[in-house]
């Protein structure tokens, strides 16, 4: 019986670059940054297991892959040119303060694509990593029951 999910792969154009994002732009803390060694997963110069996470939710891992993890050389291609125009990657982060978090985040160089507004479901603002992936920024409605 599967009891929780634990890793949520995400694709990445450069793993230093996702790396340093999503630590100092976004304040995950990094779980996993090992070396696979040469010639694991066809990925030649060697396979990177880096992964990430929000400090409060130590249960969840992110990881940041390579765009070859698992794929051929033109399949990785079509994963990059997919990841960079932001066709792949979407994804919901919780705040409890939507207009905080995004002034927050803003002023560490994060892109978003729409401020704080309100939606059916709380207050979202859009945001890019710097690879393309874009992530929904919520803040939940209050629901009383």
């Amino acid at each position: 019986m599967i009891t929780k999910m634990s890793h949520n792969c995400l694709y990445v154009l450069d793993q230093d670059s996702a790396k340093r994002f999503y630590t100092d732009k976004l304040g995950f803390e990094v779980r996993a940054d090992v070396s696979m060694g040469e010639g694991f997963e066809g990925a030649g110069q060697g396979f990177r297991w880096l992964t990430v996470g929000p400090p409060d939710q130590p249960e969840i891992e992110i990881i940041l892959a390579d765009c070859r993890m698992g794929h051929d050389e033109e399949t990785a291609a079509q994963v990059r040119a997919l990841v960079a125009k932001g066709a792949l990657g979407a994804g919901a982060f919780e705040t409890d303060d939507c207009h905080k978090t995004f002034r927050e985040l803003s002023e560490r160089g994060v892109v978003f694509l729409s401020e704080p507004a309100e939606r059916p479901y709380g207050i979202e603002a859009v945001f890019r990593d710097d690879s393309g992936n874009w992530f929904s920024l919520t803040e939940r409605r209050a629901t009383h029951g």
